[in-house]
């Protein structure tokens, strides 16, 4: 299995792009989803067999921003 970053990037104070990589390979989008689309379309049938693992890094119902 491939191990896929996607990292936000700002442009701006308004807009915000989304970086995708893999090794080599890289893609961008705006949106995190279309980001990950194209470069998925760049791996082979071997590679491309995924988990998605999101992590939020924000305050929630069960940690507290200080934990």
């Amino acid at each position: 299995m491939t191990a896929i970053t996607i990292l936000p990037e700002k442009l701006g104070a308004v807009e915000t792009i989304y970086r995708a990589l893999a090794g080599e390979r890289e893609s961008v989008g705006r949106s995190a989803g279309e980001a990950l689309d194209a470069l998925t379309s760049q791996l082979s049938d071997d590679e491309s067999g995924m988990l998605v693992v999101i992590q939020n890094l924000r305050a929630d119902a069960f940690f507290t921003a200080a934990q």
